[in-house]
C-alpha cells in the first residue's frame, strides 16, 4: 500500500464512517456538552490539534491546512471549541474562562487518543493564548507546540495596538472611536471603516472582495457571546476578561519543542514573538511578510516554516 493510500485509508477508525467527523462530549460544572472534531489523514507519530481564535471563533480559518498538510502526511484535527458554530452553544456565561477552556482540551485530547508520542498542540490567536495555558498546564501529554500569531501577554498587545491607531488618518480614527463610545459596535459603517482602514494592512492583507469563503464565514459564525466577555467589543484592543491576562514570566517553564510564528504585518508585535521563542527552553522562530491571518496572505511561507518544524521535531532534530 502506498504512503498516499496509507494516509487517506480509515478503515479501522472509530471515525470511519463519518469521514473522520467525531462529536466528543465535554464535561462542565454546568453540564455535559458536545464538541466537533474533523481529523484528517494517519500518522501515527504526527498528530495536530488546531486551537482556532476568537474566543468564540471556528475552525473555518484552518480550511487552508487541508491544502498543505495532506502533502505533507500530517495527520490534524479541525476542531469547534463550546460555544463556537459547529459545537454546542450553551448560554451559560459561567463556562467562559481560560480554565475551563484548557480542562476542555484536555477532555479532546484525550477523546482523541493523543500523547506525548505524537501530540502537536497548534493554536492561533486566542488559540496560542489556550495552546500555552493548555502547556503550563499539561506538557506532559505534548509532543511540541506552536504559537502563532499570539503574544504572551495582552498589556503588550493592547500597547501595541497604539501605534495602529497613531498611523491611522486622525479623522477616520476619530469616527472609530466615536462608534466606540456609543457600544455602536454593530453599525455597518464601524465595520467598513474597520476593514478599510485596519484588516487589509494588519488582519488579512488581500482586498475585501478576494477574501477566501473561509474568511467570510468565521466572521459571520463568530458568537460574540463568548468573544466579547473575553476580548471586549473592540477590534483594536482587549477590554474583557483577557486584558490583563500576561503569561511573559512562565514561558520559561515550557519544555517541548516551540515554533513561535509572528508576521511582519501582523497585529500582534512579530518582535514579542521572536523573543518568546528565546524565553522558552526549546524554540524556534519563523517570520511571514503577512498580516494576523498569515496563513492566507502569506501561506506558502507560513507552512514551509510550520511544516518544516514539524518534520524537524518528528525526526528529533529538534
Amino acid at each position: 500500500m502506498s504512503d498516499a493510500i496509507k494516509y487517506f485509508d480509515n478503515s479501522g477508525r472509530d471515525d470511519e464512517l463519518s469521514g473522520g467527523v467525531k462529536l466528543i462530549p465535554i464535561t462542565t460544572a454546568k453540564g455535559t456538552f458536545n464538541v466537533w472534531t474533523r481529523r484528517v489523514g494517519n500518522n501515527p507519530t504526527v498528530k495536530v490539534l488546531l486551537l482556532h481564535g476568537g474566543p468564540g471563533g471556528s475552525s473555518d480559518l484552518m480550511s487552508v491546512f487541508d491544502s498543505f498538510f495532506p502533502a505533507a502526511g500530517i495527520e490534524y484535527y479541525h476542531y469547534d471549541q463550546l460555544g463556537s458554530f459547529r459545537s454546542d452553544q450553551p448560554d451559560e456565561p459561567d463556562l467562559w474562562e481560560i480554565d475551563r477552556f484548557v480542562n476542555e482540551v484536555e477532555q479532546v485530547r484525550l477523546a482523541l487518543g493523543l500523547n506525548s508520542d505524537n501530540f502537536y498542540l497548534w493554536g492561533q490567536s486566542w488559540g496560542g493564548v489556550l495552546a500555552m495555558e493548555y502547556a503550563l498546564a499539561h506538557q506532559h501529554n505534548l509532543k511540541a507546540l506552536v504559537i502563532s500569531n499570539m503574544v504572551s501577554s495582552f498589556p503588550a498587545y493592547n500597547e501595541y495596538a497604539e501605534t495602529f491607531k497613531a498611523s491611522m488618518d486622525p479623522d477616520i480614527l476619530a469616527e472609530l472611536m466615536a462608534f466606540e463610545a456609543a457600544e455602536d459596535y454593530e453599525n455597518p459603517r464601524y465595520t467598513d471603516l474597520l476593514i478599510e482602514h485596519h484588516y487589509v494592512y494588519h488582519v488579512l492583507r488581500m482586498p475585501p472582495e478576494q477574501w477566501p469563503d473561509a474568511v467570510n464565514l468565521s466572521f459571520e459564525r463568530l458568537n460574540p457571546n463568548v468573544y466579547i466577555p473575553m476580548q471586549g467589543p473592540s477590534e483594536l484592543g482587549a477590554s474583557g476578561k483577557l486584558e490583563n491576562w500576561d503569561r511573559s514570566a512562565d514561558l520559561d517553564k515550557i519544555r517541548v519543542p516551540t515554533l513561535t510564528m509572528g508576521a511582519t504585518h501582523d497585529t500582534m508585535d512579530p518582535e514579542h514573538m521572536k523573543w518568546m521563542a528565546t524565553e522558552v527552553q526549546n524554540g524556534r522562530y519563523h517570520q511571514t511578510n503577512g498580516g494576523h491571518a498569515a496563513q492566507f496572505d502569506d501561506a506558502e511561507v507560513y507552512f514551509e516554516g510550520l511544516i518544516q518544524f514539524i518534520k524537524d521535531v518528528d525526526a528529533g532534530r529538534v
